[in-house]
């Protein structure tokens, strides 16, 4: 009876405000036709507000639902389906939210600053897309009379964030004893792997924002020297607290939490800022347009390190290796380095040693963490009935049609070693995970041991046979 009284007063709720949500564009429509820039001002606001109640009680019935199943059937159920769709959530703004980013570094780049430009711009561009002529012009600071219609690039970096937040609880947190810590690399409480996760953020925050608040802003090269310095020493920390799939995660999430953060706290209140003074004939702060264009140039190289951090979890070489710590950075300095030979080429200036530097940089990540030839020697055949009988001790209690893992309630990825041929069509995958990057069993928590893996090992290099 409590479940559907909750999900009565929620479901309520819910429908009031998408109700109000409907209704505030109507209002707001008569107002701008009244010209009342105060009202405009307050219903924007309100908007704002109801769409953020919205999400909350989403987040909310959710939240109750995942209470109302826990422990039962459903659970894995539910937390899969969760994991789907707030995943294509997370890609698709976040494509949106880069692609934004990506688009107004390259027209920043770009600008014709010379040739007929009125006094007032700071340039102009032609383009052509889609089978049409565009002109885009960018004042010095803003134009005479500022339009009614403004179009604000926020809502895609919040809906990215808050939906990897979301993510981040659904794949790590609410299995953190799972997969956020491994006993191996430092053995704490569930709890405490979450509060040091977001303590984290809110650190990296604090001191990246007072770094940008410094003289050191000013100097470029010891600026961006020091902050890959701090964001080594992140990583550093994070595989030395999670597992090493969390560690990666953590790193990506940090970063996109100081992306945000950007936007939040110092871009958009920059901007609103120009905005109020220009309607309001008063004397503009040209600064506060520097800061936001410095904050939208860090989140442009802060870009390709994220979406290396968002795929990496799928590719156990990089996490797997020894040092994770290690090619994350790598492969993070890198891919910043591939995003500033880019912006170069936008602003049409050569440079040799930028890209190829960077190409084997990232090679480098590849190189070091490429598995060495296994001394151990296989000195007679291993027969399947070895191999199965590991399997069925260490990896059946998650990968099987009927999985006896606390945690895991359905296969992962769909994977089952409930026959030979099951066993025997994923021998390249096994090796991969079992035997090279050793990332399976998750954290280790079954307890193979390495003359268990090398057992395997021989037995797919012998040629994998049943018989």
């Amino acid at each position: 009876m409590l479940v559907f009284s909750v999900y009565a007063l929620l479901g309520g709720i819910l429908l009031m405000l998408v109700v109000i949500s409907h209704q505030l564009p109507v209002i707001i429509k008569k107002k701008e036709a009244e010209d009342d820039e105060h009202q405009l001002e307050r219903l924007h606001d309100a908007q704002n507000y109801v769409y953020a109640s919205l999400l909350l009680v989403i987040i909310s019935i959710l939240a109750w639902t995942y209470y109302a199943v826990k422990g039962t059937v459903w659970e894995s159920h539910l937390m899969e389906w969760l994991n789907i769709v707030v995943r294509v959530m997370h890609i698709t703004f976040g494509i949106a939210w880069i692609g934004a980013s990506f688009y107004f570094v390259f027209l920043e780049n770009a600008l014709n600053r010379t040739e007929n430009v009125r006094d007032e711009l700071a340039g102009n561009l032609w383009a052509v897309h889609g089978g049409g002529f565009y002109y885009l012009e960018k004042y010095k600071i803003a134009p005479k009379q500022i339009p009614k219609h403004l179009h604000w690039f926020k809502y895609e970096a919040y809906f990215t964030w808050l939906s990897g937040f979301c993510l981040l609880f659904i794949v790590y947190y609410f299995n953190a004893s799972a997969l956020l810590i491994d006993k191996n690399v430092l053995n704490i409480s569930p709890w405490q792997g979450i509060g040091i996760g977001v303590g984290s953020f809110i650190l990296a925050w604090i001191i990246y924002d007072q770094l940008c608040k410094s003289p050191l802003i000013k100097n470029a090269a010891l600026f961006a020297l020091i902050g890959f310095a701090i964001l080594s020493g992140f990583a550093y920390f994070y595989s030395h607290v999670f597992s090493a799939r969390a560690a990666y995660i953590h790193f990506g999430a940090m970063i996109g939490g100081l992306m945000v953060a950007n936007v939040f706290f110092v871009i958009i209140p920059s901007q609103k800022a120009m905005v109020k003074a220009a309607k309001e004939n008063k004397p503009l702060n040209p600064q506060l347009g520097k800061n936001a264009l410095a904050r939208s140039l860090h989140n442009n190289y802060f870009t390709l390190p994220v979406l290396f951090v968002m795929v990496s979890n799928h590719f156990p070489s990089t996490f797997g290796y020894k040092y994770p710590w290690l090619t994350l950075i790598i492969i993070s300095l890198g891919a910043a380095g591939i995003k500033h030979y880019l912006n170069l080429r936008e602003k049409k200036q050569q440079s040799v040693w930028v890209f190829p530097i960077s190409a084997i940089v990232l090679l480098a990540a590849a190189f070091i963490s490429a598995p060495s030839k296994n001394p151990n020697e296989c000195k007679s055949e291993v027969s399947f009935a070895e191999v199965n009988a590991i399997v069925q001790q260490r990896c059946v209690a998650c990968h099987s049609s009927r999985p006896t893992d606390d945690v895991y309630k359905l296969a992962p990825n769909g994977v089952m070693y409930d026959t030979p041929e099951d066993i025997v069509k994923k021998k390249d995958l096994i090796m991969q995970r079992v035997v090279i990057t050793k990332t399976m069993p998750q954290n280790n928590k079954t307890n193979i041991t390495e003359e268990e893996r090398n057992i395997i090992r021989c037995w797919i290099e012998q040629g994998a046979k049943v018989k």
